[in-house]
């Protein structure tokens, strides 16, 4: 798969700009070369604002020197990668003193998340609208996120078990693979070779590693960061094992928790919470862990689509666990897109029962989720899916098992099962 980011339409645009209109600062955050900056000058083209690339030496000279100076231009003023001179929010922070909270004033850029930042986390706070850039969706890379459609999670919430549709899935096994493999960072997409994409992932693995962590803390024992993204991304899909990779490699569980939190800082991992521990004694509260991107995790894993593809057991398993942080990522991804999600968790029981993906909106309402990587949704992928209906309620509006078979169809009552890929085919499916 290839393609050029420059082409492809970012689904956030048109949110980010209606937000510019409510918010006076708007903060960018994502992994780095996820396309923020291509964001930015396409803001910039569309509300005439001027960017302050701090990427840029001879740019960063001068707002290291003078911060005033660049932040008092005619708004909007689009600050890229604010954290290489990050007393510019303090004069954000004055600017604002100054002309009140008039929306639209300034858009920043971050490849870490901004509360990981100590010299600036209270510059801003309450005047300051957060918002992500992930990978691209596979919906936006098939251009299904602009015709008028959300996506299927902002359809389930409206229409519930309604979004099943007769027609099947043509998307195969191999083409899942492929997809996972090859994730959704714009600069590996159009690589025209494996290796080539390889190569780009290592080095964006070691820039990360090397620049964007070292910037938010001096590491204790920094040679063992890469062991222990390596041993945390063998977790991907499942629950956060901490003592596992201290044991493994010889660390404090401490200094690992640690590491976890710098890695999803800097947008790597993805801690996912234990949601409903108030619903029954028997919840646990153990997150789950989740690889940013599955691309990256699959090189991380040295999974090529070669060994995907095979039937090992071992292979089974990998793919099982890539197959769920896939599908997590593409709803996360959407949500980014919308207004009104009050949380996103995972369920899970000390009897074993698991729901992978649990989306709460403001209002209550619930949308569940199963992934399995298998050709069909068998009866056990609803059991948990099930009970946690029954524990719910009303307020539980379905449950999807999603599988890579090729037909969607009613299980029971608020019950579905759907193709992956109806995760951006869904606008077709409904027609």
């Amino acid at each position: 798969m290839s393609t050029e980011n420059s082409l492809v339409q970012r689904r956030i645009l048109d949110v980010i700009l209606t937000r510019m209109g409510e918010e006076p600062v708007i903060l960018l955050e994502g992994p780095r070369t996820v396309g923020k900056s291509t964001l930015m000058r396409q803001i910039a083209d569309q509300t005439g604002g001027t960017i302050v690339d701090l990427d840029d030496l001879p740019t960063r000279s001068v707002a290291l020197a003078d911060p005033t100076l660049v932040v008092d231009q005619r708004p909007p003023v689009l600050i890229d990668e604010y954290k290489h001179a990050p007393d510019v929010l303090s004069a954000v922070k004055a600017r604002l003193n100054r002309t009140g909270s008039v929306p639209g004033q300034f858009v920043l850029t971050g490849s870490s998340t901004y509360d990981t930042l100590p010299r600036t986390a209270e510059a801003l706070t309450g005047r300051m609208h957060r918002m992500q850039v992930l990978p691209l969706a596979q919906s936006e890379l098939r251009r299904t996120s602009d015709r008028g459609r959300v996506g299927l999670l902002a359809d389930l919430f409206a229409v519930g078990a309604d979004v099943v549709s007769a027609t099947p899935s043509t998307t195969t096994r191999q083409q899942y693979v492929e997809l996972m493999v090859a994730g959704g960072f714009p600069d590996a997409l159009v690589r025209s070779s494996a290796a080539s994409r390889g190569r780009w992932f290592d080095d964006y693995i070691h820039a990360t590693l090397a620049k964007d962590v070292a910037d938010l803390k001096k590491l204790r024992q920094a040679q063992a960061l890469p062991a222990v993204l390596q041993s945390l991304a063998g977790q991907t899909g499942q629950v956060l094992n901490v003592s596992r990779v201290a044991q493994e490699l010889r660390l404090t569980s401490e200094l690992v928790v640690n590491y976890t939190h710098l890695l999803e800082a800097v947008y790597l991992l993805r801690v996912l919470p234990a949601w409903g521990k108030t619903l029954s004694i028997r919840s646990s509260g153990r997150p789950k862990l989740h690889v940013v991107d599955t691309g990256v995790a699959a090189r991380l894993l040295r999974l090529s689509v070669e060994k995907l593809a095979s039937a090992d057991p071992t292979s089974l398993t990998e793919f099982g666990h890539l197959a769920e942080t896939f599908v997590v990522g593409e709803i996360l991804k959407e949500i980014a897109w919308m207004d009104g999600i009050a949380g996103v968790g995972h369920w899970r029981t000390y009897d074993d029962d698991e729901v992978d993906l649990v989306i709460e909106r403001d209002d209550g309402a619930i949308v569940a989720m199963k992934i399995k990587a298998s050709t069909h949704a068998a009866k056990g992928a609803f059991t948990a899916l099930a009970k946690l209906r029954d524990k719910v309620g009303p307020a539980f509006r379905v449950g999807v098992a999603f599988h890579l078979g090729t037909r969607a169809h009613h299980y029971s009552d608020r019950l579905i099962a759907l193709p992956v890929d109806r995760l951006w085919t869904s606008a077709e499916a409904a027609h």
